[in-house]
């Protein structure tokens, strides 16, 4: 059983199909794991037990009688804590929103229910989703699995930390500005980020609206494919035959190179010298519209935030992470004239990017400049706690800033993931790179 823990959701479902897992007794696998795991606590911050073995005994009848509902279906997974479940805590990080207990599940976790997933629980967050290191002194502060004293990348930080620990066969987490990418990224996952407006965010607490997205952090690109399928109640992407041979990369140099650390400048490296043995192209562009994009963060992502938390906030500042909050209100001095002229100059940047690189299969940077910073240090250091988040995020907001889907995969270097974004409501497409890309990465 302990080998269960380990293996992928696609596996596992396929197991159950051929009746060599049972559904009920692979939850309780996962659940008995939960309990003794020493860091549970810092993990997941409700463990919905009586739920999953509900869910898992409805399976397991289901596969006994030759009526699964999809490939996933028996699967154990794990929901950030910002996803409404019915009856269930759901605070997202935040003591602001202590006891808020939502009546109706999220529509993407009613989709995954309707599938067949099971749902283990909830997991702890960045607070309100605004930070993507992961670091929470109010609720918790996830471990990383590289390093016990870094913190594990944010804001999806207990989704990443329940994969990479063996607690759950696939994390779901949210992506506003890097938050499913950077935790993936340094706990060696495969965290896909979707296009702005693909996945249902009904039910799914909010940060800034036309940023946010939702997406799985998972073992393989195969199990995130399944799971977009799951979420969406679609069919998965078809991933067979899948060959780098023939396929053109760019590899962006504007700003995404600029202050690399060591370990991921040579996981990046690494990287793309093993899909150029697999037979990509890969060709250095630098793209304007990256460096002035950039700038029209603070306006767009802290003006929105602000706007939407603003009265929650400042009705009680106190109960909040203070450089959280300060970033939040950072927006307090964002006019409604400069959110609407840096949309207006981000969507003509957006189409200066599309037609840049239209003829390429995917783009490439370094997921993230550095490693996991110092837990301790980002609490006693203010100006390292501010440099390193915004380093942090500065790649992987790229995917953000311009409205791509996204996808980072493990390098081979502890911490350093590989990015590839795709372009538009493209995922399925992406996901066929990603899975040749995957395969070449892996390969010794």
């Amino acid at each position: 059983m302990r080998d269960w823990l380990r293996m992928s959701a696609g596996d596992l479902g396929r197991a159950i199909g051929r009746g060599e897992i049972d559904p009920e007794a692979l939850t309780d696998a996962y659940l008995a794991a939960i309990a003794a795991h020493p860091l549970r606590d810092r993990i997941y911050s409700v463990v919905t037990a009586e739920r999953a073995r509900a869910e898992a005994a409805a399976a397991a009848a289901r596969a006994r009688a030759g009526q699964r509902r999809g490939p996933l279906d028996g699967v154990p997974v794990s929901w950030k804590d910002l996803f409404d479940s019915a009856g269930v805590a759901t605070e997202a990080g935040s003591a602001l929103l202590k006891g808020r207990v939502p009546g109706r599940d999220a529509e993407v976790l009613r989709n995954a229910t309707a599938a067949g997933l099971v749902c283990l629980g909830k997991t702890h967050m960045s607070e309100l989703a605004f930070s993507g290191l992961g670091l929470n002194p109010v609720t918790a502060t996830p471990p990383c699995v590289n390093d016990a004293d870094a913190v594990p990348g944010g804001s999806s930080s207990g989704a990443a930390a329940s994969v990479a620990f063996g607690l759950a066969a696939c994390g779901i987490g949210s992506d506003t500005g890097g938050s499913v990418r950077i935790p993936s990224a340094w706990n060696d996952l495969v965290g896909f980020k979707t296009t702005a407006g693909r996945v249902s965010l009904q039910g799914v607490v909010p940060l800034c609206l036309r940023f946010d997205t939702v997406g799985p952090l998972a073992r393989s690109v195969a199990d995130a494919a399944l799971m977009l399928a799951a979420l969406e109640g679609g069919r998965p992407a078809d991933l067979r035959g899948a060959s780098l041979a023939g396929m053109r990369f760019a590899a962006l140099q504007t700003v995404v190179m600029d202050d690399l650390r060591s370990e991921p400048a040579a996981g990046y490296a690494m990287a793309c010298a093993r899909l150029r043995e697999a037979g990509a192209v890969i060709e250095e562009i630098d793209a304007p519209e990256v460096a002035d994009a950039m700038p029209l963060s603070p306006a767009l992502f802290s003006g929105e935030a602000y706007g939407l938390w603003r009265d929650v906030i400042e009705a009680d500042p106190d109960k909040m992470f203070a450089p959280i909050r300060e970033r939040f209100r950072g927006g307090k001095t964002i006019s409604a004239a400069d959110y609407v002229a840096g949309w207006q100059t981000l969507d003509g940047l957006r189409a200066a990017w599309n037609a840049r690189v239209a003829g390429y299969d995917a783009v490439l940077m370094p997921t993230a400049p550095n490693l996991p910073p110092d837990h301790a240090r980002l609490m006693e250091d203010e100006h390292y706690y501010v440099t390193e988040n915004l380093l942090t995020l500065r790649n992987t907001r790229v995917g953000n800033l311009l409205g791509l889907s996204a996808v980072t995969l493990p390098t081979g270097v502890p911490g350093c993931g590989l990015m590839l974004c795709g372009k538009p409501f493209q995922e399925e497409r992406l996901l066929r790179v990603a899975m040749a890309a995957e395969a070449a990465l892996g390969a010794s």
